[in-house]
C-alpha cells in the first residue's frame, strides 16, 4: 500500500482519481495526499450440523429477511476468520461450535464479497434465536427449506458439505461467481 506510513490528514477535499503508480480510482485527499483504499469485505460462517442434521437461521435483518441462511456474517477486526465464524454461530443462533476445515472460498464480485465458510460440528444441539435471527432449526438434509435460502451461496455451502461429507482429507473447493 503506497500509503503505508500514517500521515496527518488534513480533511481536504477528497476526489477520484487514479493515484500515482495506481491502476484504479481512489478518493485522495489533495491536500495531504491520503488515498482512502476501499476493499472487498469478508464474510465468514459455517455449515454446522449435529448428528445427521443443519443448523439454518431464519433472517431478522435484511437483506433476505425472513429466509434461511447458515451462521454466518462479516468478520470483525482483530479476529481470525475461525473467530469470526464462532462469533456468527454465537450471535446468530447462541450455538457452540467446533470448526472441522475450511469447506469453501466464495468470491462474489458484483458485490466486492469474499466469503469464508468452515465445516463445523455443533458441540451441544442446544440452540436458540439470536438478536439477528427469528428462529433456528436443525434440519436433516431432505428438510432444508431449499426455495427459501436467502444467498446463492448458502446453496454452494450446503452442496460442498454434502460432497466432502465424511471426508477428511479434501481441499476447500472455490467458487468463482464472478458474475452473481
Amino acid at each position: 500500500m503506497s500509503n503505508s506510513s500514517y500521515v496527518e490528514r488534513t480533511g481536504g477535499p477528497i476526489h477520484k482519481r487514479i493515484p500515482v503508480d495506481d491502476t484504479f480510482e481512489r478518493l485522495v485527499c489533495d491536500e495531504c495526499g491520503f488515498i482512502n483504499y476501499i476493499n472487498p469485505k469478508i464474510v465468514v460462517g459455517s455449515v454446522c450440523t449435529w448428528e445427521d442434521k443443519f443448523l439454518l437461521c431464519k433472517r431478522s435483518i435484511e437483506p433476505r429477511k425472513g429466509y434461511w441462511t447458515i451462521p454466518a456474517g462479516y468478520m470483525e477486526e482483530r479476529e481470525t476468520s475461525i473467530e469470526g465464524a464462532m462469533r456468527e454461530a454465537q450471535e446468530e443462533a447462541c450455538a457452540e461450535i467446533a470448526i472441522d476445515s475450511l469447506l469453501g472460498v466464495y468470491n462474489i464480485a458484483r458485490i466486492s464479497q469474499v466469503q469464508l465458510i468452515y465445516r463445523a460440528k455443533l458441540v451441544t444441539p442446544n440452540i436458540a434465536a439470536g438478536p439477528e435471527s427469528l428462529e433456528v432449526g436443525l434440519f436433516t438434509w431432505d428438510e432444508i427449506p431449499w426455495d427459501e435460502l436467502a444467498f446463492p451461496s448458502v446453496h454452494w455451502a450446503l452442496g460442498h458439505f454434502r460432497e466432502v461429507e465424511g471426508q477428511t482429507d479434501f481441499a476447500a473447493r472455490p467458487e468463482g461467481a464472478m458474475g452473481l
